[in-house]
């Protein structure tokens, strides 16, 4: 059995619960509680030693990195996720990282949290999330295309980061108005099953 090590919030983990979705195969969840700090215990620290989530069993192996772990499954489960074309792999890639690789790390809740605390209050979480997290939506804004995908007709590797990166953009109350692309996209996945049910709201917690 496939076994994904997730907690509920973790956009990184949202990322591959929409990935494990798209394969149709069986997996189950094993919830590892950051707020309980499970995620610095011993036995996961063994799964992952950066204590950080997901982690993904499967095929003998246990992985981590969310991006890394997608595009395993794309190429073991030949999802399409990426295209052979090395230009429209490279675009993808672009807006995918623009999502994982810079707002999602500036605004992991643990760095969130050690701002406000060094700020004295002067910095609140949510003030530091809309700070990061608008101008970054802003700018892959501009990188989508004009249809119900980030790139081209078909779901690929960015469709799956900008789907959690929304719903913490909804949490802290960031303006999507003037992303009207961004706003389309969303709907649009969240009609897709495997997007629908990798919801935190669908998530054990």
């Amino acid at each position: 059995m496939i076994t994904l090590f997730d907690y509920w919030r973790s956009s990184a983990s949202y990322r591959v619960r929409i990935a494990l979705g798209l394969t149709g195969e069986a997996w189950k969840s094993q919830v590892v509680d950051l707020l309980e700090a499970q995620h610095k215990s011993q036995p996961h620290l063994a799964r992952n030693p950066q204590g950080l989530v997901p982690a993904l069993e499967i095929d003998g192996l246990m992985l981590t990195q969310s991006v890394a772990i997608i595009e395993y499954l794309d190429e073991t489960r030949a999802l399409g996720l990426l295209p052979a074309d090395p230009v429209s792999r490279a675009r993808i890639r672009a807006i995918s990282h623009a999502i994982a690789m810079e707002i999602h790390p500036v605004c992991n809740l643990g760095v969130a949290k050690f701002a406000s605390a060094q700020s004295e209050g002067t910095i609140t979480m949510q003030s530091w999330m809309q700070h990061f997290i608008t101008p970054g939506l802003a700018a892959v804004e501009q990188m989508v295309g004009e249809g119900d995908y980030c790139f081209d007709e078909q779901v690929s590797l960015a469709d799956i980061c900008l789907m959690p990166q929304i719903y913490n953009a909804q949490r802290w109350d960031v303006d999507l108005g003037p992303m009207p692309k961004l706003r389309r996209i969303s709907a649009a996945l969240a009609q897709i099953p495997a997007f629908a049910a990798a919801h935190p709201d669908q998530t054990p917690h």
